[in-house]
């Protein structure tokens, strides 16, 4: 078993606290780094809320690549 699967075990029935800790991280980041990474951040924040949130979702809700 993965990081991300034990990751999503653990958050499964919190993907609403998840998301905000993702967004306060990245904002966190983004004001240490006086938002030079501002653009990799917000990617790196999309993908781990996908990442979270995979399972849970309808696959027809899922963007398409």
């Amino acid at each position: 078993m993965g990081v991300m699967d034990k990751l999503k075990q653990l958050l499964k029935g919190h993907e609403e606290q998840a998301d905000r800790a993702v967004d306060k991280a990245g904002d966190a980041v983004d004001d240490r780094t006086g938002g030079t990474y501002a653009g990799q951040v917000d990617t790196a924040q999309e993908k781990l809320k996908d990442q979270f949130g995979e399972d849970d979702r309808d696959p027809r809700d899922r963007p398409h690549p």
